[in-house]
């Protein structure tokens, strides 16, 4: 309590430490940048510069990701306050906004981040992912914004907006080579008029995996990766007051299996070492049992965005942004993390999504206001097929034959026995599959409406809400025969329950009112004080598997009640000359906060851990003295977790938000200075770090990690006026070992597994420009 109370003051000094001046009238071109730092974003549906924005943004423009050497949205994290990216896998990203994240895959359960792609929301996490060549810019709005985004940004949002067409000629070609084998292919070409553009960008990548697996089983090293991206753009404006985009794409994954690695289980390298070499082997009987004969992930993705604005009066406009998007995603993992024929699966996630938005705006000088209405629906699932043997898993999981060890010290597979031991040599394995899968067809309509007066030059004031009914429908199935060697038990996992064939549903209809507010006053034109109060929800789960009622299947539903919070906001904002930069606090309540917690069968539930709150500080400066220099930094503060002393949820009380880091910052400069004869010399080297973080909720030492401090640089030249450059980058050039995740899968039966983070990379890459 006594550094919260600290922090507010902090905050309180900071930004009244200036005396208000009155501003002479308002900022003149609200959407005209004063120098680099100065950054156009939409946050709020209109183009403001980000200093005038009253709510929490961070912001990249393509080219400023370009100059630090960020090539993935997870190593954007690093440069943000307040947001954490986990990229297990393409197939599975954990988005973390505040401390909070939304990582579940399952098809029943709804998103806290919204992830926006060109204005159209893809927060399904199995279908979420998207490379990030050929951007305009990126947003990241921090604090629930359903009046904005829509109520899956529960606690914020980020939004991708890729380069759109533009009159004249031009392109842009990049080849790159690196460790591992790393490979780079990217670039676009632009033609058209400024009536009729086109844009075809695309990008692919492909490198060696970073953990040696032993398993002759498996042709790829683990975290290998070959990604394609491709997208087509055009732009139709017959006229000045209308505006068409129509952009596809298509992005794909054929990426080498995740390095789920176990510290209890040896391999023939020796003990478990989650930094050293892996022996994953899979399940043998897996291209039938799973999907796939070798560990990896398989994933394409279809996106269609069709885009109209139309300024059909004078200050009046009207916006329509619709999409569709379709992702078939397979990933085959071994969850034990070892050469063990013993938890071996797959995710077979596929579904589509469709939205469509309407909103009119107006805009004058003393008011800016929006309304419209929002369709979006959903209809996905999520299979997960299990494969063993299972004389492999009784020995493994259980110790069925005494003396027999799982792994051997040597990495052999002892409990390969078992079968041949238990059934007298009648038997020499035994495979057994099972699968579940969960699905979801979700539906929500909403209005929405906001308002923004302006009654001096130095004054605005906000007021929105968003009115949301949803339609929740969710289905069950599981196929779980009875194992050989153990007739009585009615699966081999326990506690899964075979739905006889039938597949289950339920359904539930929610609504909900979700307001915000905000004032910004401007002590001058480049210095603003803001201050914000939203809502945020995530929607009730209609959470369903299966149970045995008098020895028969039967439904089992859990309606999981929606999550609340509600979000308090102040901060400074600044523009001056050389200077700019923002510091802000905000202080959250939870009521209902959602937890998923992996069972003791591998499978992961939605529970509701009671009252949860989050105080926090971010602040992010950059200065540049000079032309040729900019100097920035950022840094994040959170104190937040489950409310201690916890009646409702006694498991949970005191533990922090999984995946949120009590400090994070970053820090570095970027030199651009021009040479003679056309050339110009350019680097930008940075440190980022951040501190311990749990993987897992209830909080365990064992499963975490502590503080990670991280290297990074790119640097080069360019030469005849920009159209060639030479550049070379490192990532995490001290080489530091530390983890990605832990727990997973493999602790729900006992035996956690550790994914090993990127080690060090480094490459050059070569552009050309026309």
């Amino acid at each position: 309590m006594k550094n919260r109370i600290a922090f507010a003051a902090l905050l309180a000094t900071t930004a009244f430490i200036a005396t208000p001046a009155l501003a002479q009238s308002a900022v003149e071109d609200n959407a005209t940048p004063r120098d680099e730092n100065d950054i156009v974003v939409t946050a709020q549906k209109i183009e403001q510069r980000a200093v005038d924005v009253p709510i929490t943004i961070s912001a990249l423009t393509g080219e400023r990701m370009a100059e630090i050497g960020v090539s993935d949205l997870d190593e954007l994290s690093n440069y943000i306050p307040g947001l954490n990216i986990q990229e297990q896998s393409a197939n599975n990203p954990g988005i973390v906004i505040r401390g909070i994240t939304s990582d579940s895959g399952s098809a029943q359960q709804g998103p806290r981040v919204t992830l926006y792609y060109n204005g159209v929301d893809i927060s399904r996490s199995r279908g979420s992912y998207q490379a990030v060549y050929d951007l305009e810019r990126v947003e990241v709005i921090k604090g629930p914004q359903a009046t904005l985004f829509g109520t899956a940004s529960a606690v914020g949002a980020i939004s991708m907006t890729s380069a759109r067409p533009r009159e004249g000629y031009s392109g842009e070609l990049t080849g790159g080579y690196g460790n591992y084998n790393t490979t780079l292919l990217s670039g676009y070409v632009n033609a058209g008029t400024d009536v009729l553009a086109g844009r075809l960008a695309f990008e692919w990548k492909t490198r060696d995996g970073y953990v040696e697996n032993l398993s002759r089983n498996q042709r790829k090293d683990l975290y290998a990766q070959d990604q394609l991206g491709i997208r087509a753009s055009v732009r139709y404006a017959p006229i000045d007051a209308l505006t068409v985009d129509l952009i596809g794409t298509y992005d794909r994954q054929r990426n080498g299996g995740t390095p789920f690695i176990s510290r209890a289980l040896p391999t023939q390298a020796g003990p478990g070492n989650p930094f050293g070499k892996a022996n994953l082997g899979g399940s043998p009987v897996s291209q039938a049992a799973l999907g796939e004969d070798q560990l990896g992930l398989y994933r394409d993705v279809y996106d269609i965005n069709l885009t109209a604005a139309w300024e059909f009066a004078p200050n009046f406009t009207f916006t329509t942004v619709n999409g569709y998007r379709n992702f078939d995603s397979l990933e085959i993992f071994d969850a034990d993390g070892s050469a063990a024929w013993y938890l071996e699966f797959g995710e077979y996630s596929k579904g589509w999504q469709a939205s469509h938005e309407g909103r009119f705006a107006y805009a004058s000088d003393t008011l800016r206001a929006s309304a419209g209405w929002n369709f979006f629906v959903e209809d996905n699932f999520q299979n997960v097929p299990f494969s063993s043997e299972e004389g492999t898993f009784l020995q493994c999981a259980a110790r069925a034959i005494p003396g027999l060890p799982c792994i051997d010290a040597s990495g052999v597979v002892r409990a390969a026995q078992a079968t041949s031991i238990l059934t007298g040599g009648r038997a020499t394995a035994i495979p057994y599959t099972s699968e579940f899968e969960n699905q979801g067809r979700n539906a929500s309509y909403s209005v929405f409406a906001d308002a923004t007066w302006i009654p001096t030059p130095a004054l605005e004031l906000t007021a929105g809400v968003r009115f949301l009914l949803e339609d929740r429908k969710s289905g069950y199935f599981a196929r779980v025969p009875r194992p050989v060697l153990n007739p009585t038990a009615t699966s081999l996992i326990s506690g899964q329950i075979d739905t006889g064939g039938q597949t289950f549903t339920a359904k539930d209809h929610f609504s909900a009112v979700l307001p915000r507010f905000n004032i910004l006053y401007r002590l001058s034109d480049d210095v603003n004080v803001f201050a914000t109060v939203s809502k945020g929800r995530r929607s009730p789960v209609v959470q369903l598997n299966a149970r045995l009622a008098n020895g028969a299947p039967a439904a089992n539903l859990q309606l999981v009640p929606e999550e609340v919070v509600w979000n308090y906001e102040a901060g400074l904002k600044a523009s001056l000359g050389p200077i700019s930069g923002s510091l802000g606090v905000y202080y959250q309540k939870y009521d209902g906060f959602q937890v998923s917690v992996v069972q003791p069968n591998g499978t992961s539930l939605t529970q509701s851990a009671g009252a949860a709150s989050n105080l926090g500080v971010e602040a992010e400066v950059a200065i540049r003295p000079t032309k040729w220099l900019n100097v920035f930094g950022n840094v994040g503060y959170i104190d937040g977790g489950i409310d201690e002393n916890n009646s409702f949820a006694p498991a949970f009380s005191g533990a922090r938000f999984r995946l949120q880091p009590e400090w994070q910052a970053a820090a570095g400069f970027t030199i651009s200075a021009p040479l003679r004869g056309g050339t110009r010399l350019f680097a930008t080297p940075s440190v980022t770090h951040r501190s311990r973080i749990f993987f897992e909720v209830p909080n365990n030492i064992a499963i975490s990690q502590g503080p990670v401090t991280l290297v990074n640089a790119r640097a080069g030249v360019s030469f005849m006026e920009e159209k060639f450059e030479i550049a070379a980058y490192v990532r995490n050039a001290t080489n530091e070992r530390y983890l990605l995740d832990a727990g997973n899968t493999g602790g729900g039966f006992g035996i956690p597994t550790f994914i090993p983070a990127e080690p060090r990379f480094y490459g050059a890459q070569f552009t050309m420009r026309f």
